[in-house]
C-alpha cells in the first residue's frame, strides 16, 4: 500500500502527479524544479541558483515524507545542457555527502524552460 506525500513548504505538482509517494520504506519524490513555493514561480537563474532552489525543494518534500537527503540511495538528474554539469554537481555535492546511486543525463527540454530537474529515491 502507497501513501501520497504532500507539503505546502514546497511548489505543489503542476500536473496531475504527487510530490513524493512512500511505498514500503521507500520514498519516491517527483522531479524537481527550480519553482521557488512562495511565488509559484522560477525565479533563479543560472544553473548554481536553480540546483540551490530544487534542492531546498527536494529537503522539505523528503521531510514531509519523513525521510532526509542522508538516506538517499538514488537520483536520476535532468540537465538542459550537460557542460552545466560541473557546476550542478557541486551545488549537489553539498547536499548529498552520502553519495547515493546517480544517474545524470542531458535532456532536449525541461518544463518552464528550466535548466535542471532532480528526483530521489530515499529510504524512510
Amino acid at each position: 500500500m502507497s501513501k501520497t506525500v504532500h507539503t505546502d513548504t514546497a511548489p505543489a505538482a503542476i500536473g496531475p502527479y504527487s510530490q513524493a509517494v512512500i511505498a514500503g520504506s521507500l520514498v519516491f519524490t517527483s522531479g524537481q524544479i527550480p519553482i521557488d513555493p512562495a511565488t509559484g514561480n522560477v525565479e533563479a537563474v543560472g544553473i548554481e541558483a536553480q540546483t540551490e532552489q530544487i534542492m531546498k525543494n527536494l529537503g522539505e518534500v523528503l521531510k514531509a515524507a519523513g525521510s532526509d537527503y542522508a538516506k538517499a540511495v538514488k537520483t536520476t538528474c535532468f540537465l538542459a545542457n550537460i557542460g552545466d554539469f560541473a557546476a550542478f554537481n557541486a551545488v549537489y555535492g553539498k547536499y548529498f555527502t552520502s553519495k547515493p546511486a546517480r544517474s545524470c543525463v542531458a535532456v532536449k527540454d525541461l518544463p518552464k524552460g528550466v535548466l535542471v530537474e532532480v528526483e530521489v529515491i530515499a529510504e524512510v
